[in-house]
């Protein structure tokens, strides 16, 4: 048996090496996302918001702000992990400045046959002039031979359309004047959380060697966006689980060595567990494909039920023998194990891939434990497993099991108050907001809304999405949703938006613009008229005909003409591929100035767009949608497997007064830890469901030993003993995790620890009979 175990668990690890681990949101989504579902995904792995880093500098004055800003970007710019850097300097752009001015026909939304006309061409040279005394001048003034008509500018103007910060000594500043503002763009996506840890280094790097070079050394650096929250909250996680664990293993193996006094039999104790972890992984894995990390984490709190079973095996069979526990002692775990099962397997039939996944993960570590359990340590132990008697608190505790049935009163009227205070709580028991599992504090929320407001930054709570079976059409599509998106933001409904037909018009609207320039003779002609009274003489716009003649036979513009440019990130960011092989075009809306909360009229802009075939999606309260009806699947089938623990418990026990006490005493052990989250101020969320869920397999244990009395077999002091051991490291184990800051840790560690010793004590009072027969 050991042999056949050894090599199922090489094989796991094989199987496991090539596994495919996936982190995203995807957790969340259901079988079949609709569009705004998969916008949402879409948008936080790799949207243009979501690789965001917004930088501010405090302390000193503005010219010693300004000075640091100015060094900071410069270093910023040639590092490399960035494809946009910018602080409002003039020629922020200035990396992609061949690229505009080769494509500039193409891209300008100035270009159209009436710009190229006499009176036009009049107009435009005119206002070029004028500009070349204002700050935009500097990057203009040496192509004024090449660009007279100012399309550059006309293109940076929409590329940079949006409500643009206070500035200060030259250099983007805070409303109040108090900080200089810098605002980044990672070349890593979102969802690739080391390259943005790699990114936020070389910004620290860059500041201290910039304070350095300046002698600036008393200004302050502050950073806020999605990635620097996703590397802040993964770097709080491992501490929090590293320390915790540490403590935790350290005071169980304590426990435990006092109880099996044998590094051996401790070291034995990890063979059920970790062969329920990696039968979870590989199970998982050979069924989706895909095994999200999420279920990992969750999945491992579930399966720590296993680490009960060797408990139950080294005190049980050491006090009286192996032959003896696989006779009396097998039959109720099995029962509990196969409760535990159908309790996390009713996961399996959710419309939720993430639910689906914890549930298979859970139902097969759970069985695998309990198997490796009965079959492998038996083998490993052949020469028998000796464990120290009892000491005489165990048959004290049996003394007072015995009078335990006299608090049955004392649960009747905890039942009546946990009721009613549930009764009349209901409605606020559940938090249904995802932010409730977030590691980002409310003072990092406000400041990441202050920097946000000083930005003008985009975030990724509003947005418009099109689909089309290929690119083309779906930048068309973009062009035609921006249009009426345009009108918006002339009545002041919305401040404006982003598009990335705006960085890659269509084929067909370039061909347009392209089409607007006349031949080049014509050109010249228009040109000697137009200038005939302007101090720009048309015969030192040689470089300017060539470049319209360039551009007329040039063509279009496509997305390999733009690799390596800032405007190439700016397309994928908003134009992907979607899963069914078509083309999604991402329209990210900006709130005005002046509008509470950030927040758009939601009503006038899907009327606008009504018929356009574009999608208005407010990410925010679609991730609430969604997640509410997660956690109401997650409820209503979690329902159901306690419906199908009943019925197994009914079947088997075949009495329905034994059976109603045990099912009662788990209700009631779950629902008195309801109360006590609810007093301590929680609202419910995924994580206490889980602990929940843990609560009933590990309280199932408790009580179905304790209705071994009940069926006519006392209960001795091994059987107690082992129950209290393993309540004990339980609640040693999760009751660290309460003491986390980290709140999905908190979470279960505050459901489950108490859980566990409620559900004993509940079951002795509840599930003993009086006496103990």
């Amino acid at each position: 048996m050991f042999l056949i175990w050894l090599a199922l668990m090489l094989a796991g690890v094989a199987v496991v090496w090539n596994s495919r681990f996936s982190a995203d949101m995807s957790f969340f989504l259901p079988s079949e996302p609709s569009m705004e579902q998969q916008a949402l995904v879409e948008q936080m792995r790799d949207g243009a918001v979501s690789r965001l880093l917004m930088l501010s500098i405090e302390g000193g004055d503005a010219p010693q702000r300004a000075a640091v800003s100015r060094g900071l970007r410069t270093q910023l710019a040639s590092s490399g992990a960035f494809v946009s850097v910018q602080n409002g300097e003039a020629g922020g752009l200035e990396g992609e400045r061949d690229v505009l001015l080769r494509y500039r026909y193409q891209l300008s939304p100035a270009v159209s046959p009436e710009r190229f006309t006499e009176e036009g061409l009049r107009t435009a040279v005119a206002d070029t002039i004028d500009l070349l005394s204002s700050p935009a001048g500097v990057l203009l003034k040496p192509y004024l031979a090449n660009d007279p008509t100012g399309e550059v500018l006309a293109v940076l103007g929409q590329l940079d359309s949006a409500a643009q910060p206070q500035m200060r000594a030259g250099v983007w500043a805070s409303r109040n004047g108090e900080r200089a503002m810098l605002l980044l763009q990672t070349r890593a996506p979102g969802s690739d959380t080391d390259g943005q840890a790699a990114a936020i280094d070389t910004v620290r790097l860059a500041f201290a060697q910039t304070l350095q070079a300046t002698g600036h050394s008393e200004l302050k650096l502050n950073l806020s966006g999605p990635g620097q929250f996703a590397v802040q909250s993964r770097a709080t996680i491992k501490a929090e689980v590293a320390r915790l664990s540490l403590i935790s293993s350290v005071a169980i193996w304590l426990v435990l060595f006092a109880v099996y006094r044998s590094f051996r039999l401790l070291l034995l104790g990890l063979i059920p567990v970790l062969s329920g972890t990696l039968a979870g992984i590989v199970t998982v894995s050979l069924v989706h494909g895909t095994v999200f990390g999420i279920t990992v984490g969750f999945g491992s709190a579930l399966i720590g039920e296993a680490v009960d079973y060797a408990i139950y095996y080294f005190v049980q069979a050491g006090h009286q023998g192996v032959h003896q526990w696989r006779r009396v002692f097998w039959p109720t775990i099995r029962l509990g194990v196969l409760t535990t099962a159908i309790g996390f397997g009713a996961l399996l039939f959710s419309g939720f891939p993430g639910l689906a996944q914890l549930g298979l993960y859970a139902l097969s570590g759970v069985v695998t434990a309990a198997l490796v359990t009965r079959f492998v340590l038996p083998a490993l132990t052949s020469a028998g497993v000796n464990v120290p008697q009892s000491g005489p608190w165990v048959k004290q505790g049996l003394l007072l099991l015995n009078q335990a049935h006299r608090l049955r009163w004392l649960a009747v009227v905890l039942t009546v108050a946990v009721g009613a205070y549930l009764w009349q709580v209901r409605d606020g028991l559940w938090d249904g907001n995802l932010s409730a599992l977030s590691t980002v504090s409310a003072a990092e929320a406000s400041a990441d809304s202050r920097m946000r407001t000083d930005l003008a930054a985009p975030d990724a709570r509003y947005l418009v999405t099109v689909a089309a079976p290929d690119q083309e059409g779906a930048l068309q599509a973009a062009e035609r949703a921006g249009q009426r998106l345009d009108r918006l933001v002339e009545a002041g409904v919305i401040g404006g938006y982003d598009s990335p037909a705006r960085f890659l018009p269509s084929e067909q609207l370039q061909r347009q613009r392209l089409a607007s320039v006349p031949e080049p003779a014509e050109l010249q002609a228009r040109l000697d008229r137009a200038l005939a009274d302007s101090p720009l003489s048309s015969s030192k716009l040689g470089p300017f005909l060539a470049d319209v003649t360039a551009a007329r036979s040039q063509g279009v513009v496509r997305r390999a003409d733009l690799e390596g440019s800032a405007l190439a990130l700016a397309v994928d960011s908003m134009l992907t591929r979607n899963q069914h092989g078509g083309w999604t075009a991402m329209l990210p809306l900006r709130p005005t100035a002046d509008a509470p909360e950030s927040s758009l009229p939601t009503d006038q802009i899907r009327a606008t767009l009504a018929g356009s075939g574009a999608v208005f999606v407010d990410l925010k309260t679609e991730f609430e949608s969604l997640y509410s009806g997660y956690m109401s699947e997650a409820v209503q089938l979690s329902l159901a497997g306690v419906v199908a623990i009943a019925v197994l418990l009914g079947f088997t026990m075949r009495s329905a007064l034994r059976l109603s006490r045990v099912l009662f005493t788990l209700a009631l052990t779950v629902a008195c830890v309801i109360a006590l989250l609810h007093l301590s101020g929680a609202r419910l969320h995924l994580l206490h469901l889980v602990g929940m869920l843990l609560i009933v397999a590990v309280g199932s244990n408790y009580a179905l030993f304790f209705d071994r009395a009940a069926a006519g077999e006392p209960l001795d002091q091994a059987t107690l003993m082992s129950m209290s051991v393993a309540v004990l490291t339980t609640v040693i184990g999760f009751g660290t995790l309460a003491s986390s800051s980290v709140p999905v840790l908190q979470a279960v560690g505050i459901t489950v620890g108490p859980g566990a010793l409620l559900a004993l004590l509940l079951s002795a009072v509840l599930v003993y009979p009086k006496g103990g027969k």
